[in-house]
């Protein structure tokens, strides 16, 4: 039997989008935002990514990349982690503990 060469992406079909997942973070960046007053123009242009983007991001319509997320952080003045430890923190409290 011989063996598929790997291919990239993930299978046709399949999704990676938890839309729990990212309502709640969603909810931790527009905090964050709101915290630091910034509008979404401008956190937009702080972290290269289009305003509509970042838009569907903050109402959990998309989720971003590992990138997108470290430039989110960068221009909110706060660590990744911090930003996925208040994601957890949200989903914790919605479905009390389980994830």
């Amino acid at each position: 039997m011989e063996k598929r060469p790997p291919t990239r992406g993930r299978p046709a079909g399949k999704s990676s989008f938890d839309p729990r997942v990212a309502k709640a973070f969603g909810n931790v960046v527009r905090e964050e935002r709101l915290k630091s007053g910034l509008a979404q123009e401008k956190l937009s242009l702080l972290a290269r990514v289009e305003r509509a983007h970042l838009g569907k991001i903050e109402r959990g319509e998309s989720l971003p990349t590992l990138p997108l997320i470290m430039r989110l952080s960068k221009a909110l003045d706060v660590k990744a982690a911090y930003l996925i430890s208040q994601m957890e923190q949200q989903l914790d409290q919605c479905e009390g503990g389980d994830r």
